[in-house]
C-alpha cells in the first residue's frame, strides 16, 4: 500500500507514472485520492494528485465519486499546484446539470480572471466554467460577457487561447 512517505519526495515524470500504476493496481483510486489529497504536507497532496493525472482512457472516470472532494479542495487550498491538479482532475470528469454547484461556478468565474492565479489555474477554471454554463442559456451569456470583458493583452498565451476557443464555440 502506498504511504505518505512514498509520496513525500521530489519526483520525475516516470516516477509519478510508476506511482500511478501502483495506485491503480491497489484497485481503489478514489480511496487513494481521498487518503492523500488533503494531506497537510502539500508535497504529498501534489504528488498524489499528479499521479492521478496519469490515468488514461476511461480510468479518470473512476474518480467521479470524488468530484465534490476535488472541487472543494480546489476552492479551499492555499497551494496553487494542488489547486491546479484538483481542477485538472475535475475537468477530466463528466459534468452533468445535476453536478452544477453555484459556489464552484462562482469560484471558477472569479479565478479565471484573477491575475494572481497561475495560467494553469485560470485556464482550468475557464474550461470548467464553460462546461458548467453549457446547461443554462443565462449562464452561457454571463460567461460570454465575462470573457469579452477580459483584456487579452494582460493574460498569458494559454489563457488567451482558451478564451478565444470558448468565445469561438458560441458560448
Amino acid at each position: 500500500m502506498i504511504t505518505r512517505e512514498d509520496l513525500s519526495g521530489s519526483f520525475h515524470e516516470t516516477e509519478v507514472s510508476a506511482l500511478y500504476e501502483r495506485a491503480r493496481q491497489e484497485g481503489d483510486l478514489v480511496a487513494f485520492c481521498r487518503r492523500f489529497m488533503h494531506d497537510t504536507d502539500h508535497r504529498v497532496a501534489r504528488n498524489a494528485l499528479w499521479a492521478l493525472t496519469k490515468a488514461k482512457g476511461r480510468e479518470p472516470r473512476q474518480l467521479q465519486p470524488a468530484m465534490t472532494d476535488l472541487t472543494g479542495l480546489a476552492m479551499t487550498t492555499t497551494d496553487s499546484a494542488v489547486r491546479r491538479l484538483a481542477l485538472t482532475l475535475s475537468m477530466r470528469l463528466p459534468i452533468t446539470e445535476a453536478d452544477l454547484r453555484s459556489d464552484f461556478l462562482d469560484f471558477c468565474l472569479e479565478h479565471m480572471t484573477d491575475m494572481a492565479e497561475p495560467p494553469g489555474v485560470q485556464s482550468c477554471c475557464m474550461r470548467l466554467a464553460h462546461a458548467m454554463c453549457a446547461f443554462h442559456p443565462e449562464l452561457r451569456e454571463e460567461l460570454k460577457r465575462t470573457l469579452e470583458t477580459m483584456e487579452p493583452e494582460y493574460y498569458k498565451p494559454a489563457v488567451r487561447s482558451i478564451r478565444k476557443k470558448i468565445l469561438d464555440s458560441r458560448t
